[in-house]
């Protein structure tokens, strides 16, 4: 089972919703790859749906994102079954539901956060995946990840309850559902994670999440709070290298930014070509233009380009500049 191989602490890339595809992924494992990579979270019930071709892109992988967990939500023990079974047979390391997810969307139709409000369905989906894994007749592990509660904070029943499902790992997300990602991650209550399972005396691996910029702040939260992973999120926005290990991890150079712009250009387009909007791109196009004089104005340019060929000459104008090379 992954977990249990895993270095200590171990470094987890967070499932990104509408980011964290194939292709950000292998740009992230071309900087500095994480310990385990996850997949966005996906529909049970739409992998399930008519229109299953379009929710599969979401389980699109290749070996350079290896090890790859498969994450999905959903309320309905029939679909979580279903996608579960067929998951296991794609090469996963394992299967985790999404037990915190704050979208409204996700919410009303019962699942993500709203799941901490009913432990009772909460405890189904585990069983379905369970035994879907066991009806693929491919053993993988199961996860959840989840919040500490959805108004209020309630860690020890809720956390308690889910150890007890004897799930293999479990990464809890230091915010309830509410304070989205307004205020500090709580990790005073991830630490309490890490106690209730050592009192419960429970195999369960424990991953932090919340406010994690890099390999080095991971480190300091795995010595403080006990934690066996972290996962990193929007760190990664910081700085692609946000997994290198070194005492200090890697902070590329204005020009090192670009290539990697113009490697996710590329392979964005090589992968998805028209299956996909090129706007998507532009969400990632404020890691990459920065730290050099008018970069705010190559910035806005890069945001006005309708094309991958519009950015790739962009890129070509921006190398021959002067600006890029006065950080």
């Amino acid at each position: 089972m992954i977990w249990a191989t895993l270095p200590r602490p171990f470094l987890v890339l967070a499932p990104l919703e509408g980011v964290a595809d194939t292709v950000f992924r292998r740009i992230v494992a071309s900087c500095a790859k994480p310990d385990v990579f996850v997949t966005e979270f996906t529909s049970a019930d739409g992998f399930c749906s008519p229109g299953r071709t379009a929710v599969k892109n979401n389980f699109l992988f290749t070996s350079e994102e290896s090890p790859i967990i498969a994450q999905i939500w959903g309320k309905n023990p029939d679909t979580i079954y279903e996608t579960s079974k067929v998951a296991a047979g794609m090469g996963f390391s394992g299967i985790d539901i999404n037990m915190g997810c704050p979208d409204r969307n996700v919410m009303a139709h019962g699942g993500g956060g709203r799941m901490i409000d009913t432990p009772d369905l909460a405890k189904a989906a585990i069983a379905a995946i369970k035994e879907g894994i066991k009806d693929s007749g491919i053993l993988i592990p199961v996860s959840v990840k989840t919040r500490i509660g959805t108004k209020k904070i309630v860690t020890e029943s809720w956390v308690s309850f889910l150890l007890e499902q004897q799930i293999d790992a479990l990464t809890v997300h230091g915010r309830t559902v509410a304070e989205l990602s307004k205020v500090p991650a709580h990790w005073d209550e991830i630490g309490k994670v890490v106690a209730i399972r050592d009192r419960m005396n429970v195999a369960t691996v424990i991953i932090g999440n919340g406010d994690v910029k890099d390999a080095a702040d991971a480190r300091e939260k795995h010595a403080t709070y006990g934690v066996d992973g972290v996962m990193i999120g929007r760190g990664i926005f910081q700085n692609p290298w946000a997994f290198d290990t070194a005492a200090r991890p890697h902070v590329g150079t204005p020009m090192e930014l670009i290539d990697v712009m113009e490697r996710h250009v590329r392979l964005f387009n090589e992968v998805w070509g028209g299956r996909k909007n090129y706007a998507i791109l532009k969400k990632f196009y404020k890691i990459y233009i920065n730290g050099f004089r008018g970069a705010t104005d190559w910035r806005v340019r890069a945001m006005a380009t309708n094309s991958a060929d519009e950015a790739l000459a962009l890129i070509r104008e921006l190398r021959a500049s002067d600006d890029i090379l006065t950080a």
